[in-house]
């Protein structure tokens, strides 16, 4: 990783909330998901939920990627732990560690919070990914199933 770039916490008034934000709309774009307008994705990162982090890498003038993390519980033991909803980088830093670098910074903020794990969701056939995160050490766990309750079964079941 380039060594001007740092990994911090995004505050809610950060200065880079903007650069973030192109930087969410190149994610959601790469893959082919909806994307708010720019205004809401700043109202969005401003007013996010409590237990939701966001670590970014940046050289205080532009924002390289992030790790969106949210914790849970329970975990083992009833201990808590993380939940990794995305690790992004932009395509001009790929390749530059900058991923290897956020999961290191994810892991270290799980660690000195006492958390037990950190889990995650990967897509099946990007078997590049799946290499990244094997190579870190991940385990893939294949006897759980990811579900997901949005839209008109959430609100049907909400009734």
């Amino acid at each position: 990783m380039s060594d001007h770039f740092q990994i911090r916490l995004l505050n809610p008034e950060d200065l880079l909330l903007i650069d973030l934000a192109c930087l969410i709309e190149e994610m959601q774009s790469y893959y082919e998901a909806p994307c708010p307008p720019r205004d809401e994705i700043i109202a969005s990162l401003k007013g996010r939920p409590a237990g939701s982090y966001l670590l970014i890498a940046t050289d205080e003038r532009s924002v390289a990627g992030f790790a969106a993390v949210s914790a849970i519980y329970p975990g083992p033991s009833l201990k808590p732990g993380l939940f990794l909803k995305d690790l992004f980088v932009g395509a001009q830093w790929r390749g530059e560690g900058i991923g290897r670098t956020l999961m290191k910074a994810i892991a270290r903020f799980a660690v000195e919070r006492g958390l037990s794990r950190i889990d995650w969701t990967a897509d099946r056939t990007d078997t590049k990914l799946l290499a990244f995160y094997d190579m870190l050490g991940g385990a893939r766990m294949c006897e759980k199933m990811f579900y997901r309750l949005s839209d008109d079964a959430l609100y049907s079941l909400a009734e």
